[in-house]
């Protein structure tokens, strides 16, 4: 592995603290319990007034890299109009717990302990992909808090067989292979699924440099996570239950993680407050390939009355 001065990789990372910093969000760590650290980026208590009167926003990013990979954007733009809170989900990034819990609902339940330990008593949630799953369990543990609800490029409704047909796609055997990739080979493929545009001149030392710095960390406890997924039905009908919230359902074209298909059937089953927006020429993470229109459908709906 070639030193971090001369990882692009770690360069970037440089960055997007700075990115992070800049929006008014500092780095922290809350012990939410005895068991479980969890890191954020969040506003700085020290630099809030009762005069900022404004909505709490909570990011929940998906499977793969932290969440300052996957959210500077939103951070960036939402900033303004939101107290955004941006944890690292349980065993992403530094966010740690001794317990042996690895569903989603443990996730879901962390970080509703997390906004209780910040004092937020009401916020709206933001969830991709594995993000989304925890924020759909969130809305349904705490209807009180939980305000609204988006879920972006999230298969929440996810059966057996959608992930055979993902199997199939990316031409592996298991599903690991393509969240948790060990080769330039399988980032390669995710990346195919994961990402409209394509990048075949990029050479194998950028993607083992991705691979060494964003995937390494906690691989056993991520495979962990993967297989105590509790959503995934295992019949032809997913019998999910409805959520309370006005729900926003955000999801790119030519996603070939979870295809368009299971977004149309994720709104018929999350409820009649649920409305839909499909982002053309984007893939699974649209908050990334078109951040303007990510940005500004889920504005709109998080702004806008219901």
């Amino acid at each position: 592995m070639a030193p971090s001065f001369l990882s692009f990789v770690s360069l970037y990372g440089i960055y997007l603290r700075r990115c992070f910093a800049t929006s008014g969000l500092t780095s922290q760590f809350i012990d939410i319990d005895d068991h479980t650290t969890i890191h954020l980026w969040a506003p700085n208590p020290d630099h809030q007034t009762p005069q900022q009167q404004k909505p709490s926003l909570l990011l929940l990013h998906g499977f793969g890299p932290s969440a300052m990979w996957q959210w500077r954007r939103q951070a960036q733009f939402f900033s303004p109009h939101f107290h955004v809170y941006v944890p690292d989900l349980v065993f992403f990034g530094d966010s740690t717990t001794k317990s042996k819990e690895r569903s989603e609902v443990f996730q879901a339940v962390s970080m509703g302990k997390l906004m209780e330990k910040l004092q937020v008593k009401k916020y709206h949630v933001m969830g991709t992909s594995y993000g989304g799953f925890v924020a759909y369990h969130m809305a349904k543990l705490w209807p009180e808090k939980v305000e609204k609800v988006v879920i972006a490029s999230s298969g929440v409704n996810m059966r057996k067989a959608d992930n055979m047909e993902l199997l199939q796609r990316a031409n592996v055997e298991n599903v690991e292979e393509i969240m948790l990739p060990e080769t330039a080979t399988q980032l390669r493929t995710l990346t195919r699924l994961a990402i409209s545009r394509r990048f075949t001149m990029v050479p194998d030392f950028f993607w083992k440099d991705v691979i060494n710095q964003l995937y390494s960390e906690n691989r056993n406890e991520k495979l962990q996570l993967l297989k105590g997924i509790t959503l995934l039905a295992g019949d032809d009908s997913c019998k999910l239950p409805p959520l309370q919230q006005d729900v926003l359902i955000v999801w790119g074209d030519k996603d070939q993680i979870f295809p368009l298909k299971m977004a149309y059937e994720l709104k018929e089953l999350t409820g009649k407050k649920t409305r839909l927006e499909i982002i053309e020429n984007t893939s699974h993470v649209p908050q990334i390939e078109n951040s303007t229109r990510f940005n500004n459908i889920v504005k709109n709906f998080l702004c806008g009355s219901s």
